[in-house]
């Protein structure tokens, strides 16, 4: 068992998370291609001075390795990808959502900043650097072991993405290169291995709780992590839960062993493995490799802005599920409705109407199973099945004029051109002659129990009736 305190354990969190908008300084969209490129160009990268008139360790170290690097562009790719134009205006809808992240986090944001580039010349960008700006600072979340610093919080450029190498040459495609991005750094507030989670976790349902893309290789976190005497390590690819815990462990019995043989450990990049333990990727970067972004004006924020985005602040995502399973909607249900973005047509129809369950299946279910045995596609079918409808349907249930089991036939008839109104008169009229005939069926055969009846109703009626409209009907004759 490691004791974190006598160690002298100290760590900090980087987390990188994609947002869901246009290219953060040109509008090509943030589209992800898996056809073949249009075009191909290829570049040699070279190390610059930063601010500081100094060349980062880092950039010398991939400066020194002296590769070419293909790049891979489609029409989606524009000049300022391939570093042949300036830069255009910020991005403002990613401006807004990092900033709502940056208020979420508690932090203190900046009314002015400075654009900068940041060297980076590993194969991942063209030109040779990444665009961020900080937009944030000092914030901080709560945990179950005390409260966490936010230390900063940037909006940026994703990288280019790797595909493969060819004649001993790497490829990138374009196609993420410029996507926007925030990164979030913690103080290095964190405990030992279970904080580390804990707050990675918190993070992440506040992410998630905004507009920021989904899926594998859409957030990326790196844990900054030391123990007394030793030095920094920076772990990339830190993002799976399950061996976050472990991965701490190990690398605080890897910095340990160099301490018992009287060393230091090198201060580095290292990447994480799936079973926790890690490599070296490349020496650990300084803060020589920033400089100013030229081709831009200072960044600047009005209150205006400000108090646009404050107003109009999203729910955590754990707080919006805790609300769900409070009102009943199952947790399939919830998935499905966090994947759908729809949310807040529920919401909205849940606080008017009530019955959270049938809400989520009309919402969510129905549409699916209309769209699997008509000729009509999804999105035709939830055109027609808007919210409009979906309330008229909702209000007539609870008014004792539809009951749930009727509604997928009811909407059955909708999309085959009925008005709703009638459709219901319909329903209901086809609904009062099958109680005719099963209370016929009753009278012919009286004395059985409700299952034995069950199974004479189901044989007479197969197609025309459900197991559950059937007992209904049954037990409202036989007592």
């Amino acid at each position: 068992m490691v004791d974190y305190e006598k160690i002298g354990f100290k760590a900090g969190l980087e987390i990188h998370q994609q947002l869901d908008s246009h290219k953060l300084f040109c509008k090509c969209p943030s589209v992800l291609r898996n056809d073949e490129a249009d075009f191909e160009v290829k570049r040699k990268l070279h190390a610059v001075a930063g601010e500081s008139g100094e060349v980062d360790i880092a950039a010398k170290y991939q400066s020194a390795l002296n590769k070419e690097f293909i790049y891979q562009g489609y029409d989606t790719t524009c000049l300022v990808e391939l570093d042949e134009e300036p830069p255009h205006e910020i991005n403002i809808e990613a401006l807004k959502i990092a900033l709502q992240i940056a208020m979420l986090l508690n932090c203190r944001i900046l009314p002015i900043s400075q654009i900068m580039r940041k060297t980076v010349i590993n194969g991942s960008n063209t030109s040779g650097f990444q665009r961020t700006v900080m937009i944030a600072c000092d914030g901080s979340i709560e945990t179950e072991q005390g409260k966490v610093g936010i230390d900063s919080v940037y909006l940026e450029e994703d990288s280019a993405r790797p595909n493969g190498t060819r004649d001993g040459k790497e490829i990138y495609k374009l196609d993420r290169l410029g996507l926007p991005l925030v990164e979030i750094s913690t103080k290095p507030d964190l405990k030992n291995a279970k904080h580390v989670k804990e707050a990675a976790l918190k993070i992440g349902d506040i992410l998630r709780s905004c507009k920021v893309r989904r899926g594998i290789g859409t957030i990326r976190q790196d844990l900054n992590i030391s123990i007394k005497d030793s030095n920094r390590v920076e772990i990339k690819g830190f993002q799976e839960p399950k061996i976050m815990e472990k991965c701490v462990e190990l690398e605080v019995i890897r910095q340990k062993i160099f301490l018992d043989k009287g060393e230091k450990n090198n201060s580095e990049v290292r990447g994480c493995l799936e079973d926790g333990t890690t490599e070296f990727l490349r020496p650990m970067p300084g803060a020589d490799r920033m400089y100013p972004e030229t081709d831009l004006e200072l960044l600047k924020i009005s209150k205006d802005v400000l108090d646009e985005i404050r107003a109009n602040l999203p729910q955590l995502k754990s707080e919006v599920e805790e609300y769900l399973r409070r009102h009943g909607l199952e947790e399939e249900l919830i998935k499905v409705l966090f994947k759908s973005n729809k949310f807040d047509d529920f919401k909205g129809l849940f606080e008017v109407h009530g019955n959270a369950r049938l809400v989520g299946r009309l919402l969510l279910v129905y549409p699916k199973d209309l769209a699997a045995k008509s000729k009509k596609s999804l999105e035709e079918i939830e055109k027609i099945l808007d919210l409009e409808l979906i309330g008229f349907i909702l209000d007539r249930v609870n008014k004792s004029q539809l009951h749930e089991q009727d509604i997928k036939h009811v909407l059955e008839l909708v999309l085959e051109g009925k008005d709703i109104k009638d459709a219901i008169k319909l329903e209901k009229k086809e609904t009062g002659e099958l109680e005719e005939k099963i209370m016929n069926l009753i009278k012919e055969k009286p004395g059985l129990s409700v299952n034995a009846y069950m199974g004479l109703v189901m044989k007479e009626f197969r197609g025309q009736i459900s197991g559950g409209e059937a007992t209904e009907i049954i037990k409202k004759f036989v007592k």
